[in-house]
């Protein structure tokens, strides 16, 4: 009885947590900066743009971002398994 009013719980506020995970994750995307150029969009063999290291605040939000993307993905295979 208790467990099957946990799984109701979850099953309410699952959409709601995704819909927060995604909106999170659409903003750490859209946050970090592009390393390509406008020379890339014509084929321009641009190497230097394409390869350095993150530090600081590039980093920190580079992590956030994997986590986001891997916490949507284990809220939308737990709600596969629920529903």
């Amino acid at each position: 009885m208790l467990l099957c009013r946990h799984m109701v719980l979850l099953q309410q506020a699952l959409p709601y947590v995704q819909i927060g995970l995604s909106v999170l994750l659409m903003l750490a995307i859209l946050l970090q900066r592009t390393g390509a150029s406008l020379g890339g969009a014509f084929g321009v063999d641009n190497f230097s743009s394409g390869f350095h290291t993150r530090r600081g605040l590039e980093k920190t939000l580079f992590q956030a971002t994997i986590v986001l993307g891997i916490l949507f993905a284990l809220s939308a295979l737990v709600n596969l398994i629920i529903s």
